[in-house]
C-alpha cells in the first residue's frame, strides 16, 4: 500500500502526523507520507490517518 497526501487540499491540521507518525511528516506547513510502499505493520494506522483527514487530503491504494 502506498499513501500520497494532496497539497492543494492539506490544510496542515497535523492530524495525519498525530496518529500515523510512520508514514506522515510535515514539510513546512502542509503534511507529505513517505515515498514508496508503506510497511505491512503501519498500514492500519496510515487507513485510520487517512480516514481522520479532514478535508479528505489523503489518498491510499493498495
Amino acid at each position: 500500500m502506498k499513501a500520497s497526501v494532496d497539497p492543494n487540499l492539506c490544510i496542515g491540521c497535523t492530524q495525519c502526523t498525530g496518529i500515523c507518525p510512520e508514514v506522515f511528516s510535515m514539510d513546512g506547513t502542509l503534511a507529505v507520507a513517505i515515498p514508496g510502499e508503506i510497511p505491512p505493520e503501519d498500514v492500519p494506522q496510515a487507513v485510520n490517518a487517512a480516514q481522520a483527514c479532514p478535508v479528505g487530503a489523503i489518498q491510499t491504494d493498495a
